[in-house]
């Protein structure tokens, strides 16, 4: 490496060597012009090539063959590599076509470059692989549709240069990128030329909603192809958005995963096609795509975050354009599963304004969006395929399909008559099971926030959106309700009081909550609910119940319940984000942020959870981007809803309100003036937020983590005092362990589930699900699979408590400890 030198000494030096003659020597000095310049050729540096360029044809000649013997020293750096080639190929650009085409010995060289290139996700501009382009367009070559692909990708790089993107503006075929399966499609099935402009049409949409400019040019091109022949070509395209991409990218050690991000170039298109379909007429499949491309384009990549949130905008865009049943209800199920802070915002704006111009509140344009999808009865449907009844049940949370034969006896797989006859009825079927199993997740969610809403209904327009409803219903019909102030659930086929007599009418309904209710009506409508095999969709009757303490009131204003936890800091988002808090990733940057905050509209107040970053080594307590990846947790408080902002360093350190000026500080609100029903519902989120995310929940950090630093945090949280939620696991666990197959092998005591093993006996922590063996409370490390099912124990009291899940799956492995054949597991019996 040469050192450094101004342009104007370059330029000196190599006249010098051009006068003496020695091309060898002028083809040292020009590669030590790219090692100065760095491929560069501003401030200075063009003046020194210009020299290159005016040198007679046959010493040009010469030069390039120099340079070419001089490859090898650019070793195997790749930039190295092509500002060699680049310098070739400027020195040769002015020779005679066909003389140069015959000549050019480094020609191989620069394709073989291009191949490497075509692997790779883009380039930075002082590599100058621009040059080699247009070197091979000039020799009437043209570009791999790799290397197109990679051209307009550094194209769109925020420090583009000008010629580079003249060059990709001149790149037009193929239309799209290559390497993504949709977009291989699509250049399968857009032959024709109506269809590339069509493409070409979709790559102009790079604003945030579509000009009526934009519309007109669109409508002419629907028309031309047939709107019927446009929404099944684009909704198969769309089917394969997300997969992996065709053509695999070498991924660069500071580089996202490429490989599972959407090509920068065709998301323009993609964001293009969504406005396109919502000028088609309204159809089911249309909204169903624009809802899957939403919460596609939101999924997060390794190093990236959400794959490309302006494609999920261009979908919500979209279905706000779309005037349909259909539309709506894929908009109402995003708002309660989308958590990224932009899209969220931009359907709640579309669900405002539908409701707007249908003079309705925000909420009922939620109730009423939820489609029946076939359901003919309360998650029930019934379709005759020809001789065969096809069933379609709700069970749970998943809808399950079966089938009779024409005598009405069940058979176990779809007939071959309906697969042969009725093809197009079994595929709505599967798409009917799809949506509604996806409604079902996102209705559940909803109905869990309602506890905050303070809603309530009259009686007759609860039974239609709620009670008697083909979907809601199964999640209703689970519920308990307190009409007119009588606690009512669903059983026998009507509504009955705790006495099991019938309620058959009213006027306002409420969801019920445990808060104010005494322990032993709580518990008496626990075992209605056993008693009546009720499995409820959330936890209400067995709903934790966090009530003000005596340390809460000594601090007055504050809760340091579930202070002093580590937390891994990405799934704290997500989780919070779920629940309706907002949240700021903190960064390992001299920057500051806000607490978690969940504000509480309905009852003027905003909840804060205080929060800050966990150590000081980046890439060890960081993610490569920057991001921690724990936090430390400190106090619960309460503001009014209006107060000012606080904020602290995201390092660390004291929260401040920060004032506008003339604006005095906010105090926070006393914890016994906080309703018990907001106390408790917010202190049931942050317990969540601790509960699933705590380092303490993952039996691999038994070291301790990072220098051993949290060890004594890991093996206190671990093995413990069980917090609220998991109290009410052990109270379900003494009802649930009697009817286990392995129940002579169990008992609870305190704080864990004793496991009997032949080589052992365990003790499953109810908590965190961490497990100690005999002799000695050696621990024992059993990942448990990431989603894991909860072994047959027949009746459950509610869904969703996956650590339930994981401690029976654990308990089941213990009890036949000689069976185990997972090495990994054997090496600690």
């Amino acid at each position: 490496m040469s050192s450094f030198r101004t342009p104007r000494s370059h330029a000196d030096r190599l006249r010098d060597r051009i006068a003496d003659g020695d091309i060898g020597r002028v083809a040292d000095e020009a590669l030590r012009v790219m090692d100065s310049s760095r491929g560069a050729w501003g401030a200075g540096w063009e003046k020194v090539l210009d020299q290159l360029r005016s040198l007679p044809a046959e010493h040009r000649r010469a030069l390039l063959h120099a340079l070419a013997d001089r490859f090898h020293q650019a070793g195997d750096d790749t930039e190295a590599r092509c500002r060699h080639l680049a310098l070739g190929t400027l020195v040769a650009e002015g020779l005679d076509g066909a003389e140069r085409l015959a000549d050019d010995p480094l020609a191989a060289e620069r394709r073989k470059a291009l191949d490497d290139l075509a692997r790779q996700h883009s380039f930075w501009y002082a590599a100058r692989f621009e040059i080699l382009c247009r070197a091979e367009l000039a020799a009437g070559r043209p570009l791999p549709a790799p290397v197109v692909a990679v051209v307009r990708r550094a194209a769109l790089d925020a420090y583009r240069a000008a010629d580079l993107v003249a060059l990709a503006r001149q790149l037009t075929d193929p239309v799209l990128n290559a390497g993504e399966a949709w977009a291989e499609q699509a250049l399968s099935d857009a032959t024709g030329r109506d269809w590339q402009a069509l493409l070409a049409h979709a790559l102009t949409a790079t604003a945030s909603r579509p000009t009526a400019k934009w519309d007109k040019r669109a409508r002419a091109l629907l028309d031309a192809l047939g709107t019927d022949r446009v929404r099944e070509t684009v909704l198969s395209w769309l089917a394969l958005v997300g997969r992996p991409r065709t053509l695999p990218l070498e991924r660069r050690a500071w580089e996202p995963d490429v490989d599972n991000a959407y090509d920068p170039y065709n998301a323009t298109a993609l964001r293009g096609l969504a406005w396109l379909l919502s000028l088609l007429p309204p159809h089911p499949g249309t909204a169903r795509a624009l809802g899957s491309l939403v919460e596609t384009s939101l999924k997060k990549v390794a190093g990236l975050g959400p794959r490309n949130p302006k494609v999920a905008n261009a979908g919500v865009v979209a279905l706000a354009r779309i005037d349909s049943e259909a539309a709506l209800a894929e908009l109402a199920r995003l708002a309660t599963r989308v958590t990224y802070k932009n899209t969220a915002k931009l359907l709640d704006t579309a669900l405002e304004a539908r409701a707007t111009a249908l003079g309705l509140a925000r909420e009922e344009i939620e109730e009423l969006a939820v489609p029946a999808y076939g359901l003919t009865d309360v998650g029930h449907a019934e379709h005759r395929l020809g001789e065969t009844t096809a069933l379609l049940e709700v069970r749970g949370p998943r809808a399950v399909p079966s089938w009779r034969n024409a005598a009405g006896k069940p058979v176990r797989t779809v007939p071959v008559a309906v697969k042969r006859d009725h093809p197009d009825e079994l595929k709505d079927l599967k798409t009917a099971v799809k949506d509604i199993d996806k409604m079902l997740s996102a209705q559940t969610e909803r109905l869990d926030r309602q506890f905050l809403a303070r809603r309530s209904w009259p009686y007759a327009v609860w039974r239609e959106r709620y009670l008697d409803h083909p979907l809601v219903g199964t999640l209703a019909r689970r519920l308990l309700w307190t009409i007119d102030g009588t606690t009512a659930g669903y059983a026998d086929g009507e509504l009955r009081t705790l006495a099991d007599e019938p309620l058959t009418g009213g006027d306002r309904v409420e969801l019920w909550h445990p808060v104010g209710h005494e322990p032993a009506q709580i518990v008496a409508w626990r075992d209605w609910l056993e008693r009546h095999g009720v499995t409820q969709p959330f936890k209400q009757a067995h709903r934790e119940v966090y009530l003000l303490t005596d340390a809460e009131r000594a601090t007055r204003t504050y809760s340091n319940r579930f202070a002093a936890h580590i937390v891994r800091q990405h799934q704290f988002h997500s989780l919070a984000a779920l629940r309706g808090w907002h949240n700021k990733l903190r960064l390992c940057v001299d920057d500051s942020a806000p607490p978690a905050t969940r504000e509480l509209p309905r009852w003027g107040l905003r909840a804060e959870y205080w929060i800050e970053g966990d150590g000081e080594e980046y890439g060890v307590d960081t993610t490569d981007s920057g991001s921690y990846l724990r936090l430390r947790t400190d106090q619960v408080r309460f503001y009014p809803l209006d107060a000012p902002q606080n904020s602290a360093h995201c390092y660390g350190g004291a929260y401040t309100m920060w004032l506008a000026p003339g604006q005095d500080p906010v105090t926070p609100v006393p914890l016994e003036d906080i309703p018990p029903l907001v106390l408790s519902e917010v202190l049931r989120d942050v317990d969540l937020f601790v509960g699933v995310a705590s380092v303490g929940n993952d039996p691999t950090w038994q070291d301790g983590g990072p220098g051993g630093r949290f060890q004594e945090y890991w093996t206190s949280y671990g093995f413990g005092e069980l917090n609220a939620s998991a109290e009410t696991r052990r109270l379900l666990l003494e009802r649930l362990v009697p009817r286990l197959a392995i129940a002579d092998r169990c008992t609870l005591e305190g704080r864990f589930l004793h496991v009997k093993g032949d080589r052992h006996t365990y003790k499953i922590h109810l908590g965190s699900g961490n497990i100690l063996r005999t002799p000695n409370d050696q621990y024992v490390c059993i990942v448990p699979k990431s989603t894991p099912t909860t072994p047959a124990t027949g009746y459950l009291p509610y869904e969703g408590d996956r650590m339930l899940a994981v401690i029976l799956s654990k308990a089941m492995l213990l009890a036949a400890d000689t069976k185990i054949t997972d090495p990994s597991i054997l090496s600690q019996l």
